[in-house]
């Protein structure tokens, strides 16, 4: 539109320009060389525009075969940069569909047509990782650390090398001169803050991050919440020749996270001994109503050392209510209440939690009710046996491996802040691994590890799976045949009241239970301890 316009502008003073020379009549003589050339002025206007057209002409024609040989060669150079980058779009293409012969053809024909370019590097670099070439991966990243614009891929690049080869000095490296040179890079920032805490160097790994909050790598609460966590870690590894500078990162990291449960546990154990009962107390009441946790209530109920047992049930019932019936208030005032021999009490506590399926501590509490009062019967073997049957309790856990003890950082992948409280499945099942050749990661994506199989430690007990039909617990397990075992152990459980468990009827069409041909051992007195011991030491 705006062309058009101008176009016609221009006619128009074409147009009057022609009206004021007609308007306007003269000659025009050019006198050279003893020539005599006599014009009027209108044909002169003509002729000077005629002339200066020709030059313009003229000009651009001889511009042009001087230019020629130059623009003949621009023009291969750009028939060779468009078929270059055509090699490297279709070797990126090779690479993610994992034709190595492919891949590496095209990486080729990029180097020949666009040299040391940086995409170029890429794809020679990912080529060679296809091909699981090794070497030739490094040497394309090397050659990238010797450009300024490419330095921080290759070290990248080096980076995933090294971690691959299990280089683990020379992948700190790579990532801390990463840190130098770019700041904002995440894989470089969480390379560092990772080998910071394998190193244990709690204070360094706060550096690293607050930088990485001040560059908005992590968000507020994320930041604030790691920095709780690594608070914690440094006042775990004061507490023996440090008290006072524990004391004062377990509070610091309370201020941060008040839910942070060894955080909370250890401020809270710390002000005890130094007397400071009602802030300890305020600590654990805080991070009891974010989390109700066993460690916080052991260390509420033994603020004051000395106290009576009745003194410890109090303190427990206010953990009760602060809770709001949650099972670990109930579990705690059963507890207590044990100890201060206040049985109908821990039945009180304990009654709500048997409702549906109880699960491995209270059935232990259970036991531990009976024998306290009625002395060694069946009814707590009985408890004891059906222990071992029982839904797991809570416990830490992170990257499928269940810990009795809050760790800062995982033991499998190392990533902070990993544990999370919760109840582990009753049937551990590893996950179906997928066979793949990792060497086709992209740069973007740090090599993974397999997924880790979900195992207990050394002192967990996995309880086995339920039977899939219910059985009276008042009856045991017996071979129809062995009238001799079957006298025993009726004998052994004449003392025991039957538990008031409603047995539901079998679902039509489904097959009776088989019993095994060898019914189980009746626990004895001392075979009876050692199975606690090892129960106990799942919570």
């Amino acid at each position: 539109m705006w062309r058009a316009l101008v176009f016609i502008g221009l006619l128009c003073v074409a147009a009057f320009g022609a009206v004021w020379l007609a308007d306007r009549p003269g000659s025009v003589l050019i006198t050279f060389a003893g020539y005599e050339i006599q014009m009027s002025v209108a044909v002169a206007a003509i002729a000077l525009a005629g002339l200066a057209l020709f030059l313009a002409l003229l000009w651009s024609l001889v511009s042009g075969i001087l230019h020629l040989p130059s623009r003949l060669t621009f023009a291969s150079r750009a028939r060779r940069r468009s078929r270059g980058y055509q090699a490297i779009s279709r070797g990126m293409v090779a690479v993610g569909a994992g034709d190595t012969i492919a891949a590496r053809r095209y990486a080729n024909e990029a180097e020949r047509l666009l040299g040391r370019e940086p995409l170029t590097l890429l794809l020679k670099a990912q080529a060679a990782q296809v091909s699981g070439n090794r070497e030739a991966a490094e040497a394309a990243f090397g050659q990238m650390m010797e450009e300024d614009e490419t330095r921080v891929l290759g070290l990248r690049g080096l980076f995933v090398e090294a971690r691959r080869r299990g280089d683990t000095g020379a992948a700190q490296q790579y990532a801390s001169e990463a840190v130098r040179l770019a700041p904002a890079a995440a894989w470089a920032s969480d390379a560092v803050l990772e080998a910071r805490c394998a190193d244990h160097d709690w204070r360094g790994a706060l550096e690293a991050v607050e930088r990485r909050a001040s560059l908005g790598l992590l968000n507020k609460a994320t930041a604030k919440r790691h920095r709780a966590v690594l608070l914690t870690a440094d006042a775990l590894e004061r507490v023996d020749h440090d008290p006072d500078g524990a004391l004062r990162s377990a509070q610091d990291a309370v201020r941060l996270a008040p839910d942070l449960v060894l955080a909370a546990a250890m401020a809270g154990r710390m002000l005890s001994r130094k007397g400071d009962l009602r802030k300890a107390a305020k600590v654990l009441e805080t991070a009891w109503r974010s989390l109700p946790h066993p460690d916080l209530a052991d260390v509420y109920l033994n603020l004051r050392p000395g106290d009576s047992g009745l003194d410890r049930l109090k303190r427990a019932e206010t953990l009760m209510k602060l809770a709001g019936g949650a099972p670990e208030g109930r579990l705690a005032v059963a507890r207590a209440a044990l100890e201060a021999r206040e049985f109908a009490r821990a039945r009180e506590a304990l009654e709500p939690l048997l409702q549906e399926r109880p699960s491995m501590r209270v059935c232990l509490l259970m036991s531990d009710l009976e024998q306290a009062e009625h002395g060694s019967t069946g009814k707590g073997r009985e408890w004891l046996a059906r222990a071992t049957r029982a839904p797991r309790d809570p416990a830490w856990i992170a990257d499928g491996i269940v810990s009795d003890h809050w760790l800062p950082i995982s033991p499998v992948t190392g990533r902070l802040d990993a544990f999370v409280w919760q109840a582990p499945p009753d049937v551990l099942v590893a996950p179906e691994l997928t066979l793949h050749d990792d060497v086709t990661a992209d740069l973007d994506d740090e090599p993974k590890p397999l997924p880790a199989v979900a195992a207990p430690s050394p002192e967990v007990v996995s309880a086995p799976a339920p039977v899939s039909e219910p059985v009276a617990l008042n009856e045991p397990v017996l071979d129809p045949e062995d009238d001799v075992l079957k006298s025993e152990l009726k004998a052994a459980l004449s003392d025991a009241e039957p538990v008031k468990e409603e047995t539901p009827p079998p679902p039509p069409l489904r097959e009776p239970v088989v019993f095994p041909a060898t019914p189980p051992d009746v626990p004895k007195p001392k075979e009876e301890a050692a199975a606690r011991r090892s129960i106990f030491s799942v919570w």
